[in-house]
């Protein structure tokens, strides 16, 4: 028996066959949605060599749209599992890892030569790293429960789609211009400094769990609107989502901070202080 492959171990032998254990359709269906992610990913690197720089990012946004809803599949469906795990993290590398940074390299950052591809390395380097230590924080028994509402480090997809924004902006007429690669080339270094970090980032991970009736439909007026917004103003919103991301870091961190500090007081018995009007 292959060790790598105990999900296929055969059965006891029944009359003249030999019959594999059979997989549980829950569980295939979030892996495949994994590997279409894996698949616009790759397809966005041939674009891109290929100079359809729009269409590379498109799939960029696909790839990160996909991964954003493979976890919840697989939770919703009870279809879970270490394979589907690992699978969703090596597939995060290359989407959110190595294919941005190829399509970076491709777009202006050549023009720096080998400074530019530097600057893709690291950002590929810190992705790889950020998404290492997620899967050992995961089987961490010690992490406080308000730690759950937060990422160490900003998340592989925004990194992905934040570390792009000079090149949304190319697209809505700012002009990529070499003068501009030792600025785009800084940008980039940032991004991967913030996955690397240990700078929390709010996580919405129990956003939506349950939701008053009074929000339900605004919350479906939102959603519709956003997916227009993508549709018909793609650059622009993209542009505009990433800023309203970066700006509300520092507020992440600050609320963090003030879970922290309370989570402290409460672990030493100091008793809360009273709320104060301001």
């Amino acid at each position: 028996m292959d060790p790598l492959f105990p999900s296929f171990e055969p059965e006891e032998p029944r009359g003249r066959g030999r019959r594999f254990r059979a997989i549980p359709l829950r569980i295939l269906i979030p892996n495949l949605v994994t590997l279409l992610a894996l698949c616009a990913g790759m397809t966005a690197i041939r674009l891109a060599i290929e100079g359809r720089l729009e269409l590379a990012v498109g799939c960029i946004v696909a790839a990160a749209f996909l991964d954003g809803i493979d976890g919840r599949l697989a939770r919703y469906l009870q279809g879970t599992s270490r394979f589907g795990a690992e699978l969703d993290s090596l597939a995060d590398f290359v989407n959110f890892g190595v294919v941005p940074a190829i399509v970076l390299y491709f777009w202006g950052l050549h023009d720096l030569r080998s400074l530019g591809w530097i600057a893709v390395l690291v950002f590929a380097m810190c992705m790889v790293l950020r998404l290492a230590r997620f899967n050992v924080m995961l089987t961490d028994p010690n992490r406080p429960p308000f730690q759950s509402n937060f990422f160490v480090g900003m998340p592989a997809p925004a990194g992905a789609l934040s570390v792009l924004l000079p090149i949304y902006l190319d697209f809505l007429g700012l002009r990529h211009a070499p003068a501009m690669a030792p600025v785009e080339l800084l940008y980039v270094l940032l991004i991967a400094f913030l996955t690397a970090s240990r700078v929390p980032t709010f996580s919405g991970k129990k956003l939506g769990a349950r939701v008053s009736r009074e929000w339900v439909l605004p919350l479906f007026v939102l959603a519709v609107a956003l997916v227009l917004l993508l549709i018909f103003y793609t650059w622009e919103t993209l542009t505009a989502l990433v800023v309203l991301y970066l700006a509300a870091i520092p507020l992440g961190v600050r609320h963090y901070r003030r879970l922290e500090r309370q989570h402290k007081e409460a672990a030493a018995g100091v008793p809360p202080e009273p709320d104060q009007a301001i």
